[in-house]
């Protein structure tokens, strides 16, 4: 009880530093225009610097449910370029948020499974069955806040290694997006902008073929299975 309370301590003075020191402001659209030629000064004296600066700034955002990280994405596009951006986001925000999982986990899961063991137990068969599926439709969809899935997963039974390597493959596609985006920043007019009607469906089409493609590959199985046991002697065994 003493360690969850310390985490959520360090957690909350986190919270209140970046709040205190004003750092939401810069993670906005106006703020990141405004502080390109700052950036870009700061990155050419010291690059090395910049990058693992700029990796940690956003590991911990992420981590922390933090406001600001569809901002420091366009930032990456802005600083980096498309390839070192995506590979810079694609790394740091899968970390953040298998910290901000562990995080979840840690804090929240014996207590809701304390108080809802029946329904616990039923949504984490269905992620044992189902979880890699399901992660990866949500991480591909941007309608639902990265950061909302990542406290909810933390709440199940998924593993930990399982919600690192589908996160990162699931977000890669958003990442691409905005850190493509950001490498002209001055362009953009609002966040909502970079995401079209038709690119989130694309998105959710993408992330649900798999769920279809296993389906039809199941009842096709049940179709054999039950065709084999009528007639034994005319079926091949697949």
């Amino acid at each position: 009880m003493i360690k969850k309370i310390v985490v959520l301590l360090i957690a909350a003075i986190a919270v209140g530093l970046f709040f205190h020191f004003d750092l939401h402001q810069l993670l906005t659209l106006d703020g990141l225009k405004g502080s390109m030629a700052q950036f870009n000064q700061y990155k050419e004296q010291s690059p090395l610097l910049v990058v693992g600066g700029f990796f940690l700034l956003y590991v911990v955002v992420t981590a922390l449910s933090l406001p600001g990280a569809a901002i420091l994405t366009l930032a990456a596009g802005a600083l980096f370029g498309l390839a070192q951006g995506l590979l810079i986001v694609s790394f740091a925000s899968t970390i953040g948020a298998t910290l901000a999982f562990l995080v979840s986990r840690y804090l929240l899961r014996d207590t809701i499974k304390q108080r809802f063991p029946e329904r616990l137990a039923a949504i984490d068969a269905g992620v044992e069955k189902e979880g890699g599926f399901y992660l990866f439709t949500l991480r591909l969809v941007p309608v639902f806040p990265f950061f909302l899935i990542n406290l909810l997963m933390g709440v199940t039974a998924i593993k930990s290694w399982t919600f690192y390597w589908v996160s990162q493959i699931g977000m890669l596609a958003g990442t691409f997006v905005f850190v493509n985006a950001g490498t002209q920043p001055a362009q953009i007019e609002s966040l909502s902008g970079i995401l079209s009607i038709n690119l989130i469906l694309s998105f959710a089409l993408l992330g649900i073929f798999p769920l279809i493609a296993k389906g039809i590959l199941n009842m096709f199985k049940k179709v054999v299975y039950t065709k084999t046991i009528q007639n034994p002697k005319n079926s091949t065994v697949i």
